[in-house]
């Protein structure tokens, strides 16, 4: 009785990610030990990151050159920090799509995040093709997990209907990025947050609402305006 009053009142953590991002990759390997260190349920939730980007009208990281060199860097040296080797995927962006169906909790059950974890971890550390099919099979196949049969369903309509509503669920509980966590309806953003994350679990959140609120209701004195260059390039 005791254990069922204490699976009862855990707070969840819902992770919002995308295969595609080496931030989602990041969090991933540490939110195991941050669930168990304050008795956390997590809940996985794929979501494609392209339609978020779609939705909020943002370029993604390795759409912006100067970006996209920067993050190669952090890369590299965020991995030779923190102690685990970090080689990209073959190619990058990949279409993600089947690797995000395959990870959905409906398609994967009681394997959901052996097979997050294999995925990630094939693809940032291992340097596969997260894009190929085959690869994917070959990579749960190789952990003992059944990747023939779930790849056999990612192009099931339902299947796709389940990517589908995750993504919109997550947009309209007002995801922009990831990964993100959402906690007690909570959003936090980025691989830099567990300290955050850590303090609203503590019950120590510094965050003051109504000045928070008051600074939202400040009206804004300029909006930048986008036009269309003759080469049909976009400017600001």
């Amino acid at each position: 009785m005791n254990n069922d009053k204490e699976q009862m009142t855990l707070k969840v953590i819902h992770f919002y990610f995308d295969f595609i991002s080496p931030f989602a990759y990041f969090f991933w390997r540490k939110l195991p030990s941050l669930a168990k260190k304050y008795k956390c349920k997590i809940e996985a939730h794929p979501i494609v990151f392209g339609k978020l980007l779609d939705k909020w009208g943002q370029l993604g990281p390795v759409e912006i050159e100067p970006k996209r060199k920067w993050l190669h860097q952090y890369c590299f040296r965020y991995a030779a920090l923190n102690g685990f080797e970090y080689n990209p995927p073959k190619k990058h962006p990949f279409n993600p799509l089947n690797a995000l169906r395959m990870s959905l909790k409906e398609v994967s059950g009681n394997n959901q995040f052996k097979v997050i974890d294999t995925i990630f971890e094939g693809g940032w550390s291992l340097g596969q093709d997260l894009g190929d099919l085959a690869t994917l099979i070959y990579l749960l196949e190789k952990q003992s997990i059944r990747g023939e049969k779930f790849s056999q369903r990612v192009s099931e309509s339902n299947v796709k209907k389940l990517l589908i509503n995750e993504t919109n669920t997550a947009i309209d509980n007002g995801v922009f990025g990831v990964p993100t966590i959402i906690i007690d309806g909570n959003l936090f953003w980025g691989n830099d947050q567990i300290e955050h994350i850590q303090l609203f679990l503590e019950g120590k959140n510094p965050l003051n609402k109504e000045k928070i609120f008051e600074n939202l209701m400040r009206p804004r004195a300029i909006d930048r305006k986008v036009f269309k260059a003759k080469d049909d390039k976009t400017f600001i």
